[in-house]
């Protein structure tokens, strides 16, 4: 399992990651609280951290999903992103595994289609912990 991301200091409610959505003066953060609900809504198996200061999602202790907030745009990203089907065309990134969508202020987002990447995502860590990726 080499290939995975692992991270044994994983909890099922990080008060870490609840402090990074509340940071004052930081709208963007909460831009991205419901995308990480929904990383971590997927399973009760679903753990968190915050990873390079960032809310990571991970399915026990393998990382799946994470959020970031700049200053004109939110990520949320996919650390197997790479593998994942993407109909909608909304991933970017060029790096060998990792992919990330960016949201902006004002400009819609296919909701739809990144609940289905987040669920993919979960669903793809959980096959790679089982096939001993």
């Amino acid at each position: 399992m080499s290939n995975l991301f692992r991270f044994p200091s994983a909890v099922r409610r990080d008060p870490g990651v609840e402090a990074w959505f509340f940071k004052p003066d930081d709208e963007m953060r909460r831009i991205a609280q419901p995308w990480f609900e929904q990383m971590r809504g997927c399973g009760a198996d679903v753990r968190e951290l915050l990873n390079d200061g960032h809310p990571t999602a991970c399915v026990g202790d393998a990382a799946f999903g994470y959020v970031d907030a700049f200053s004109a745009h939110v990520n949320i990203g996919f650390f197997f992103g790479a593998a994942l089907d993407d109909p909608a065309g909304l991933l970017e990134g060029s790096g060998k595994r990792m992919r990330h969508v960016k949201l902006r202020w004002a400009r819609p987002v296919n909701a739809d289609a990144l609940s289905e990447l987040i669920v993919a995502a979960y669903r793809d860590i959980r096959l790679r912990l089982r096939d001993g990726a």
